[in-house]
């Protein structure tokens, strides 16, 4: 139960740190990137398993980058449900989904070293 909740407070500020960043990507405060990093895992754990499978074949010719457009794909969509989380293009979704990829690696290696 606690690596759950420390994985969805890192994906919560991990979701600060790229609004920060990446134009077109906002987040409103913490408690709406709290609720947005659910609602991205929710979706990550349905939706986004399902196009992953489908569309395995397409990733392995592209080296996985077809894997970022899933993924800037699904913030748009859980852009489009909340209120608090806005990502007003393709582009803020697709840089959006690297960034918050490394970020949240970053911070999941540091919190990993401490267990």
């Amino acid at each position: 139960m606690g690596t759950l909740i420390i994985a969805w407070l890192i994906s919560a500020v991990s979701l600060l740190i790229v609004g920060h960043i990446i134009p077109g990507f906002e987040v409103l405060n913490f408690g709406s990137a709290l609720i947005a990093a659910v609602v991205i895992g929710l979706i990550n754990a349905t939706v986004g398993l399902f196009l992953k499978i489908i569309t395995f074949p397409i990733s392995i010719l592209t080296f996985g980058i077809f894997l970022l457009i899933i993924n800037a794909l699904m913030l748009m969509f859980a852009s489009s449900l909340l209120s608090g989380f806005t990502v007003t293009g393709f582009w803020a979704a697709f840089f959006g989904a690297i960034v918050l990829a490394v970020v949240n690696m970053l911070f999941r290696s540091l919190v990993g070293g401490r267990e």
